[in-house]
C-alpha cells in the first residue's frame, strides 16, 4: 500500500480586469434591512416520525396548551402520539413590508423526531427582537430529505428533521420606518476600501449636480439628501443605486484546503526570490506472517504481524527563480514550470509569504 503525502487540489487561475460594478452591489443603504422573526411551534400529521413524548415532553406541553386553547380538555390525560413535533420556526421580515405580505419559513426539529414528511405547522406566532409577534406561520412543511428504516438498518438522506414552508407566514405587525423623511442615508460598502469610497463620492456628485456625497472612511459614505433639490428620495436612490463604479481590489490569496481551492488575486506581486521543490512519498505494506506450532504439541497458530516501511524523496525540479515585480500570470507559468501539484503550491505560496516576498494578505480557509 502506498501513502502520498500530497493531495490534489484545484486551482482556479482567474484573470479579470477591473470592471463596472453598480453601486447597489457594492453597498448597503443604511436602515434599509430585514428584521430576524423566530416562533415555536407545533408540526403535526407525521407517519410515526414526530417526538418521543418521553424524551421531548415540552412537545406534550405546547399540545396541551393548545388543544385546551380551542376547547379541548386534556388535563391529567396520558396521550402520547408519535406523529407529532416540537420545532423552532425561523423568518426574516424583509424591509418595508406591510400587512398581509407573506414570507418564506424555516421549520427545524428540537426534538427526537426523525422526520417533518408531510407534516403540517399548526399556527405560531413569531416574535422579533422586541418581543411583539410581527408574523403568523402555517402549512405544510417542505422537508429537506428523505429517511428510511427497517429492522436491520436505517437510511437518511438529505435532513428530513428541517424543511420550510413557502410564503408560510403572513405579516401582520409593520416595522415603523419613515424612510422619505430621512435627510441623510449612509452607505456601508461591504468591502470597505478608501478608493472605492472616493469613487463613489465622486460619481454620486456628477450626477446629483452638487456635492450631496461625502466620504467619511474606508466604509462609508454620507449622503446630505436636503441638498441636492429633490425631496423625491425614492427616485433619488434609484438613480444613484444604478450608478457604476470601478471598485479597487485588494491584493489577496485565498486558499481552502478544505474544498480544495487556491484563488490568487490580479494584483499580487512577487519580490525576487528563489524556490526549490521536491515531494515525500511513504510507503506502508503489512506482511503478516503465520507462525505454526511445533507438531503432537499443545501451542495455537498465530498470526504475528510484520509492517514495511519506506520513506523516498523525489529530487523535485530544482532551484527556480521568480524575478521582482512578478505579477499573477508569471506567478501561474513559473509554479507550472516546476511541475508541482497544487497542495505544494500552497506550501510554495505559504514559504514565499513567510519570507516577506508575497505581496498580499494571504488567507487559508
Amino acid at each position: 500500500m502506498r501513502l502520498f503525502l500530497s493531495t490534489f487540489l484545484l486551482l482556479l487561475f482567474i484573470e479579470s480586469g477591473h470592471a463596472n460594478v453598480r453601486l447597489k452591489d457594492l453597498v448597503e443603504f443604511d436602515g434599509v434591512r430585514g428584521n430576524d422573526l423566530v416562533g415555536y411551534g407545533l408540526v403535526v400529521g407525521l407517519n410515526g416520525t414526530g417526538d418521543g413524548i418521553r424524551n421531548a415532553p415540552f412537545t406534550e406541553e405546547i399540545m396541551s396548551n393548545i388543544l385546551e386553547r380551542l376547547g379541548v380538555n386534556v388535563s391529567g390525560e396520558q396521550f402520547r402520539p408519535k406523529n407529532v413535533a416540537a420545532v423552532f420556526v425561523t423568518a426574516v421580515l424583509p424591509p418595508f413590508s406591510r400587512v398581509g405580505g407573506n414570507i418564506d419559513v424555516t421549520v427545524s426539529a428540537i426534538g427526537d423526531a426523525s422526520s417533518l414528511l408531510g407534516g403540517t405547522l399548526v399556527m405560531t406566532p413569531l416574535n422579533a427582537a422586541d418581543g411583539q409577534i410581527y408574523a403568523v406561520a402555517q402549512g405544510t412543511v417542505i422537508a429537506g430529505g428523505v429517511g428510511v428504516e427497517g429492522e436491520a438498518g436505517s437510511l437518511v438522506q438529505g435532513v428530513p428533521t428541517a424543511g420550510v414552508i413557502p410564503s408560510g407566514a403572513r405579516v401582520e405587525r409593520e416595522v415603523d420606518f419613515d424612510f422619505s423623511s430621512l435627510e441623510q442615508l449612509r452607505l456601508a460598502l461591504r468591502e470597505p476600501d478608501f478608493s472605492t469610497a472616493i469613487s463613489i463620492e465622486n460619481a454620486v456628485n456628477r450626477l446629483m449636480g452638487g456635492r450631496i456625497a461625502n466620504a467619511t472612511d474606508s466604509g462609508t459614505v454620507t449622503l446630505s439628501l436636503s441638498l441636492g433639490g429633490r425631496r423625491d428620495i425614492v427616485r433619488t436612490i434609484a438613480a444613484i443605486e444604478n450608478l457604476s463604479v470601478d471598485p479597487e481590489q485588494k491584493a489577496r490569496v485565498v486558499v481552502d484546503q478544505r474544498s480544495g481551492t487556491i484563488v490568487i488575486g490580479e494584483n499580487v506581486r512577487i519580490s525576487r526570490v528563489a524556490v526549490a521543490q521536491g515531494n515525500l512519498t511513504l510507503r506502508v505494506q503489512e506482511e503478516p506472517l503465520v507462525v505454526q506450532p511445533n507438531p503432537f504439541s499443545d501451542g495455537n497458530t498465530v498470526v504475528v504481524p510484520r509492517t514495511a516501511l519506506g520513506l523516498q524523496e523525489d529530487a523535485g525540479s530544482g532551484l527556480a527563480e521568480v524575478s521582482a515585480g512578478t505579477d499573477l500570470s508569471e506567478i501561474i507559468s513559473g509554479l507550472n514550470a516546476l511541475g508541482v501539484s497544487p497542495r505544494d503550491m500552497i506550501d510554495i505560496l505559504k514559504t514565499i509569504k513567510a519570507a516577506g516576498a508575497l505581496h498580499a494578505e494571504f488567507v487559508v480557509r
